[in-house]
């Protein structure tokens, strides 16, 4: 059993920190921005939640097109798009769990980037990366989905003040990066999202990223099963909104429910095998069971 829990932390690893540079075990009690009882170690330390939403976020992201054209005139994420995914999540990871100087550093880092990031949308419109709105839109629809997915399967109960506080904390990331007017409560959140339909678009741009999401390739035959399933509960914690301008059929109760039953099956084995992701590093270095 130690074997094949090895093997499948290891392909585990293998997604989400391949060639890791950031060292969660150093220095000793650091508690990093946010630290081990806030609600931000919670809602991202479950890989297979965060996976699902971090796909959700990517979806709801690209429907803004200022946001599609970045990384669309910026990066690889065409042919790369499991590469997107993982971009992401050490992001995210190491500014929730990293010491604090490695993440203000990370953060450091991506804003350089960002101010080097701008064009102009097919619709003509300029963009910059290190505009405060696109950077606002980019940080809800993260942790909107990330939140969404953490209450469908990790922990349905997770009262609403909790929830309040993880988006108070997280606001801090973006607020770093530059975002302003940055939601903290979960009502402020959903009329955020309401009040951004208008800007958002679905057109020939959005429709091959869809396409690109759905049938991204797995990183090896073993976990193609497994990838398609995230890629489909991704698609299905979006917003209903969002799913009609996709263009997405939005599954019945029946469907749904077995797509969600099978999402956690199949976290239950990770669960139990991952002893070593950056939350279990973290927290050993804070010293915190």
């Amino acid at each position: 059993m130690e074997f094949v829990r090895q093997r499948i932390e290891a392909a585990v690893l293998g997604i989400t920190m391949p060639g890791q540079t950031i060292d969660y075990l150093h220095p000793p009690g650091d508690p990093g921005l946010f630290g081990p009882h806030s609600m931000a170690w919670q809602v991202h330390g479950d890989f297979t939640a965060m996976l699902a939403g971090g796909v959700s976020a990517l979806m709801l992201q690209m429907l803004h097109p200022a946001a599609l054209a970045g990384v669309w005139d910026h990066s690889n994420f065409r042919v790369d798009m499991l590469g997107r995914l993982r971009r992401t999540a050490r992001f995210v990871a190491a500014t929730t769990y990293a010491s604090r100087q490695d993440a203000e550093h990370l953060i450091d880092h991506v804003r350089r980037i960002h101010a080097s990031v701008s064009g102009t949308t097919p619709a003509g419109k300029p963009y910059a990366a290190s505009d405060p709105h696109l950077l606002t839109w980019v940080h809800v629809a993260e942790v909107s989905s990330f939140l969404e997915s953490f209450l469908v399967y990790r922990q349905p109960d997770f009262p609403l003040a909790a929830q309040n506080q993880y988006l108070d904390e997280i606001a801090l990331v973006a607020e770093r990066l530059g975002a302003q007017n940055v939601p903290r409560t979960v009502v402020d959140m959903r009329n955020y999202l309401e009040g951004m339909k208008g800007e958002l678009v679905n057109d020939a741009r959005t429709q091959e990223t869809l396409r690109r999401v759905l049938t991204a390739p797995a990183p090896g035959p073993l976990a193609v099963p497994f990838v398609r399933l995230m890629m489909r509960a991704g698609i299905d914690l979006l917003p209903g909104f969002a799913q009609e301008m996709l263009g997405v059929r939005q599954l019945g109760p029946v469907r749904q429910a077995a797509l969600r039953q099978s999402v956690r099956l199949a976290a239950k084995p990770l669960r139990w095998a991952v002893r070593n992701g950056t939350v279990h590093r973290a927290k050993r270095r804070v010293g915190v069971d």
